[in-house]
C-alpha cells in the first residue's frame, strides 16, 4: 500500500514544479513586455510628435508582410495566453497550498517572509483590475476623463494623467506592481535553479529590487510629471 502513496506524492511534486515553471515562464514574458512598454511611455518626455510617432509605429511594424496592427495582435495573443497561464497556475498552486494544511491552526505573524511575498495574491488581483481599467482608458474604450479627444494618443495621455484621481490609481497599481515584481523575480530565479547558494539568493533578491524599481519607477515618471505640468500640450 505504500508504493501508490509514494507514486502519487512524486506525481504531485512534479506537477507542482511544472506549475511553478509555468508561473516563472509567463512572468518573464510579462517582465519583457512591461520593460518595452515602459520605454515607449517615456517617449512622452519628447513631446507630442515623438510619442505619437512611436504609437503609430507600433501599428505599422512588419508592414507590408503583416497587415496593419498585425504584430500588435500577435503580441496581444501571446500576452493573453501568458495571463491565462499565469493566473491559472497561481490559482492551482494556491489550492495545493491550502490542501496541504491537514489541520486548522492559529495564524501567527510570519517574521521570515518578505512583505512582497505576503502580498503576492492581493497584489496580483490589484494589477489585474488595473489592467482592465488601463485597457478601457487607453486601448479598448479610450475614455478621456477630461472629456477631450481620444484619437490623439498624446492628448489622451496628458488629459488622463492631468486628472489627479487617474494618477493616484496608476501610482497605487505601480506600487502593487513593484512588490509583485520584487518577489516574482526572486521566485522565478529560484524556480529556474539560480538560488542554490546564499550568495546566489542575495543576488536574486537584489535583481528583484532592480527590476521592481526600474519598471515601476519608470512607469510612474510620466503620470507624475504630467500631473505637475512638466509634460503638457
Amino acid at each position: 500500500m505504500a508504493t501508490p502513496t509514494l507514486v502519487r506524492g512524486a506525481r504531485a511534486s512534479r506537477t507542482t514544479v511544472s506549475l511553478k515553471i509555468l508561473m516563472a515562464g509567463s512572468g518573464i514574458i510579462f517582465i519583457l513586455f512591461v520593460l518595452l512598454h515602459m520605454y515607449g511611455n517615456l517617449k512622452a518626455f519628447g513631446g507630442e510628435t515623438s510619442f505619437n510617432v512611436y504609437a503609430e509605429h507600433l501599428r505599422t511594424i512588419g508592414e507590408p508582410m503583416l497587415p496593419r496592427e498585425g504584430l500588435l495582435w500577435v503580441i496581444r495573443a501571446v500576452l493573453i495566453v501568458s495571463l491565462v497561464v499565469h493566473v491559472w497556475s497561481a490559482a492551482q498552486l494556491w489550492k495545493r497550498s491550502n490542501a496541504a494544511r491537514t489541520q486548522k491552526y492559529a495564524v501567527k505573524k510570519n517574521t521570515h517572509s518578505s512583505f512582497s511575498s505576503r502580498t503576492m495574491r492581493w497584489g496580483g488581483v490589484t494589477i489585474l483590475l488595473f489592467l482592465i481599467w488601463h485597457l478601457i482608458n487607453f486601448t479598448i474604450g479610450k475614455v478621456n476623463p477630461a472629456g477631450g479627444p481620444t484619437n490623439n494618443p498624446y492628448e489622451l495621455l496628458v488629459d488622463s494623467f492631468s486628472t489627479w484621481w487617474v494618477t493616484v490609481i496608476y501610482l497605487v497599481a505601480m506600487a502593487a506592481l513593484a512588490l509583485h515584481l520584487h518577489h516574482g523575480t526572486f521566485s522565478s530565479l529560484q524556480t529556474l535553479g539560480f538560488t542554490n547558494s546564499a550568495a546566489a539568493r542575495k543576488r536574486a533578491r537584489a535583481a528583484g529590487w532592480v527590476v521592481a524599481v526600474v519598471i515601476a519607477g519608470g512607469f510612474s515618471l510620466v503620470p507624475l510629471f504630467t500631473l505637475f505640468g512638466v509634460i503638457d500640450y
